[in-house]
C-alpha cells in the first residue's frame, strides 16, 4: 500500500512538474508564436544582412558578386554542420527536458559545445587548403578567383563564430528562451551591417578591403553574437547547465545527438551539392546566369529565413510534447506550424511575381542581369507554397527523431530530381527553362514527405495515448 502511494505521489510530483513548463501546459497558439516570433524575427534580420552584404559586394563589381555567389556551397555546408548539429541537440534537450533527465540535459549541452569546436578546427583547415582549388573547380576567371580565395579563406578560418552561435543559441532554444537568440542573432547582425561598408569601400581611414572586407565584417559579427550567447547561456539558462570541469567526450551522448543531427547536416549538405552542381550548369551559360542564381539564393532567404524561425520553433515544442506523451499538442502545433508557414510563402511568391525588377535592382543589376533574373525569379518561386509544407513535415520528422525521413526527402529532391532535370532542361540551350527543375523538384519531395508522414503518424503518433 505504501509502494502504491509513494509511486502515485512521484507520478504526480512529475506531472505537475510538466505542466509547469509552457511547453507542456501553454496554448498552442501562443506558444509556437512566443517561441518562434523572436527567431522569425531574428532570421529575418540575418536574412537582410545577408541581402545587404551582396548589394554591397555587387557595387564592387558583377564578378565580385559572382565570386561570393560561388562560395555559397561551402557556406552552406559549414551551415549544414552547424544548424544539423544543434538540431540534434535541440532535439535531445526538448526530450530530455520533457522527461526531467537532468544528466542526459548536462551531457547534451555539453557534448555539443565539444563537436561544434571540433567542426570550427575541420573548416578551419578546409579554408586554408581547399579554397583555391574549390573555385578553380567552378572558374577560370582570375579576377573571381582571387576575390573568392580572400572570402572565402577569412570565413572558414574563423568559422569558430559560426559554429559557437549555432550551438549557444540551440541552448536557449530548447528551454524556449528565444527572445535571447534574437538579441545575439540581431547584434551579430547590426554590426555586420555597419562594418560592411567600411572595410569593402575603404571609410573612416580603414584600408578599402572589398570582398574581404565583406567577409571580415560577417565573422565578426558572427564572434560577437557567440560570445553574447555564452553569457546569456551562462547568465540565464539555468535549465542547461554548461560545466566542463571533468569533461569526457560522452560517446553514447554524441550517438544520440548525431542520430537526429547526421540526417540533418546530410539533408543540408545535399544543398551544398546541389549548388555547387546548379553553379556548374548555369556557367555553361554565361557569369552572369552564375550571378542571378546567387542573387536569387540571397533574394530567398528573406522567406525562408522567418519560414526556418518558425520550423525551430516547431521542433522543440514537439519533441517535448512527444517526450510528455501529449499527442493533441504535437498534431495541433505541425497543424498551426503549416498554415503559418504557408501564409509566409504565399506572400514570397507574390512578391517575386510582382516586382522581380525592383529586387534585382538593388544589387546593381545590369540589363543581361534583369533580362535573365526577371524570369528566373517569376519560375523559381512557384514552388515556395509547397515548401512549406515540406519544411514543417520534415521538422516533425526532426523532432520525433527520424531525421532520416528528412535526408531522403532531401536526396531524392536535390540530387534524383533537381539536378539532373536541370542538365536536361539546360540541353534546350535555353536558361529560363533550367529554373523549372525548382517547382518540379519540390512537387516530389511534397510526394516523398507526404508518404514518410503517414507511415510516422501510424507508427509513433497514433500510438501516443490522447
Amino acid at each position: 500500500m505504501a509502494e502504491k502511494v509513494i509511486e502515485q505521489t512521484v507520478e504526480q510530483k512529475m506531472t505537475e512538474d510538466v505542466n509547469q513548463n509552457k511547453m507542456g501546459v501553454m496554448p498552442i497558439g501562443k506558444l509556437l508564436m512566443n517561441i518562434s516570433l523572436p527567431m522569425m524575427c531574428s532570421m529575418l534580420v540575418q536574412a537582410l544582412y545577408n541581402i545587404v552584404d551582396s548589394i554591397f559586394v555587387s557595387k564592387v563589381c558583377e564578378d565580385a558578386l559572382t565570386a561570393v555567389s560561388l562560395a555559397f556551397p561551402m557556406q552552406s555546408l559549414m551551415i549544414a554542420v552547424g544548424a544539423g548539429t544543434g538540431v540534434g541537440v535541440n532535439a535531445m534537450l526538448s526530450k530530455s527536458l520533457g522527461e526531467k533527465n537532468e544528466e542526459r540535459v548536462k551531457k547534451a549541452a555539453t557534448n555539443g559545445v565539444f563537436l561544434s569546436a571540433l567542426s570550427a578546427i575541420l573548416f578551419a583547415i578546409i579554408g586554408n587548403t581547399l579554397a583555391k582549388p574549390f573555385y578553380l573547380g567552378q572558374t577560370d576567371s582570375e579576377i573571381i578567383l582571387n576575390y573568392g580565395v580572400d572570402y572565402l579563406s577569412v570565413i572558414c578560418s574563423c568559422s569558430f563564430g559560426i559554429f559557437g552561435q549555432f550551438i549557444f543559441e540551440r541552448l536557449l532554444q530548447s528551454t524556449g528562451k528565444t527572445v535571447y537568440t534574437m538579441i545575439t542573432q540581431s547584434v551579430g547582425a547590426i554590426i555586420n551591417l555597419i562594418l560592411d561598408p567600411i572595410f569593402i569601400f575603404g571609410l573612416f581611414g580603414v584600408p578599402r578591403m572589398e570582398v574581404k572586407g565583406a567577409a571580415i565584417a560577417t565573422v565578426i559579427g558572427q564572434i560577437v553574437a557567440a560570445l553574447l550567447a555564452l553569457i546569456l547561456n551562462i547568465k540565464k539558462n539555468d535549465e542547461v547547465p554548461l560545466s566542463f570541469v571533468k569533461f569526457v567526450p560522452d560517446g553514447k551522448t554524441i550517438k544520440r545527438i548525431y542520430k537526429v543531427g547526421v540526417p540533418s547536416i546530410i539533408m543540408q549538405a545535399i544543398g551544398s551539392v546541389m549548388i555547387y552542381g546548379l553553379n556548374k550548369i548555369l556557367g555553361t551559360f554565361s557569369s552572369t546566369a552564375v550571378a542571378v542564381f546567387g542573387v536569387y539564393f540571397k533574394l530567398q532567404s528573406f522567406i525562408l529565413m522567418p519560414v526556418f524561425g518558425l520550423n525551430n520553433g516547431v521542433i522543440p515544442i514537439v519533441a517535448y510534447n512527444y517526450g510528455a506523451k501529449k499527442r493533441k499538442r504535437m498534431l495541433d502545433t505541425m497543424k498551426l506550424g503549416f498554415i503559418v508557414a504557408m501564409c509566409i510563402m504565399v506572400c514570397g511568391t507574390l512578391l517575386f511575381e510582382l516586382i522581380p525588377e525592383v529586387l534585382l535592382g538593388f544589387f546593381d543589376a545590369s540589363d543581361e542581369m534583369l533580362s535573365m533574373g526577371v524570369p528566373a525569379l517569376r519560375i523559381i518561386c512557384l514552388h515556395f507554397p509547397i515548401a512549406a509544407y515540406c519544411i514543417i513535415r520534415m521538422a516533425s520528422f526532426q523532432a520525433l527523431g527520424n531525421g532520416v525521413y528528412s535526408m531522403v526527402v532531401s536526396i531524392m529532391r536535390q540530387l534524383v530530381v533537381l539536378l539532373p532535370a536541370a542538365y536536361l532542361l539546360s540541353l534546350t540551350g535555353n536558361v529560363n527553362n533550367v529554373w523549372w527543375a525548382f517547382p518540379i523538384a519540390e512537387t516530389m519531395s511534397a510526394t516523398i514527405s507526404t508518404i514518410c508522414y503517414n507511415k510516422i503518424k501510424k507508427d509513433i503518433i497514433m500510438k501516443i495515448p490522447e
